[in-house]
C-alpha cells in the first residue's frame, strides 16, 4: 500500500523504454478482412455505419468547441503540474477530404473505392519521428503487386503532424483526439483477395518485427466484388 502511494495516476514512473507505437484500422468489424460487393449495399453499409460512428468525435463543430488550433510542424509541449488538465489540438474530419464522409457519405464503398483509417496507438509522452512527421505507405503484402494500383492519403501526404504529440494520458488530456491518416484505395483489382500491408515510416519506428504484426504496421485483406 505504501509503495502504491508513491505512484502517480497521471504518468508512468519509468518511460525510458517506451515501445514504438502499434497501429489499428477503422472500420474494424469482423477481423481484418474488408469484403463487399459494390452492387449489394447491404454488404458495405455496415462498414459505412462504423466509419460514421467512429468519426462522430471528429466532427468539425465538436472539435472547434472542445479543442484548440495548434501550430503545425512542431510538438505541442505543455508544462505545469502532472495533474493539470492539458489542452488538445483540433483534428477535424474535414481534413480527411474525400475520406471524411462529408461529400461522399459512403466513404467510397458504393464506388468500390473504400476509405480505411489508420490510427497510431497512444503512448504517454511519446514523440514519434524524432522531430520529423511519421508517414504511411501501403503495398501488397504478398502476391501480385499490380492488384493495388493507386492509394491516396489524407491529410496532406499521409503524415501524422507533430502538433498532436506528446500525449499526456486520459486523466489530464481529456479531450485528446488521436490524429488519423485516411487511405483511399481508388484503384484496386476487383474479385480478388488482396493482402495489404500499411506501415508507419519514420525515425525510431519499427515495422518489420515478425512476431508482432501490429507494431508499426497492420496487415488486412481487401476483397471488392462487382
Amino acid at each position: 500500500y505504501v509503495m502504491l502511494l508513491t505512484l502517480s495516476p497521471y504518468t508512468p514512473r519509468y518511460r525510458d523504454r517506451v515501445s514504438p507505437p502499434g497501429v489499428m484500422i477503422r472500420p474494424h468489424l469482423n477481423g481484418f478482412t474488408i469484403a463487399f460487393n459494390v452492387s449489394q449495399p447491404n454488404t458495405w453499409q455496415p462498414y459505412v455505419d462504423s466509419m460514421h460512428h467512429f468519426l462522430a468525435a471528429y466532427d468539425d463543430k465538436v472539435q472547434e468547441e472542445k479543442n484548440i488550433q495548434c501550430v503545425p510542424g512542431q510538438y505541442f509541449i505543455q508544462g505545469g503540474d502532472d495533474s493539470e488538465e492539458k489542452k488538445a489540438c483540433q483534428f477535424k474530419r474535414s481534413l480527411l477530404q474525400n475520406c471524411s464522409g462529408i461529400e461522399d457519405p459512403t466513404f467510397g464503398y458504393s464506388k468500390g473505392q473504400p476509405c480505411i483509417l489508420l490510427k497510431m496507438n497512444r503512448i504517454i509522452g511519446y514523440r514519434p519521428g524524432a522531430g520529423v512527421p511519421v508517414s504511411v505507405d501501403c503495398k501488397v503484402q504478398k502476391g501480385n503487386e499490380s492488384h493495388l494500383r493507386s492509394v491516396d492519403f489524407y491529410p496532406g501526404n499521409g503524415t501524422f503532424d507533430l502538433m498532436y504529440y506528446p500525449y499526456y494520458g486520459k486523466f489530464t488530456h481529456v479531450n485528446y483526439t488521436s490524429p488519423l491518416v485516411a487511405m483511399h484505395f481508388t484503384d484496386v483489382e476487383k474479385n480478388h483477395l488482396i493482402p495489404i500491408q500499411c506501415s508507419l515510416n519514420g525515425k525510431g519506428i519499427i515495422n518489420d518485427l515478425n512476431s508482432d504484426r501490429f507494431l508499426g504496421r497492420i496487415i488486412f485483406t481487401l476483397s471488392i466484388g462487382k
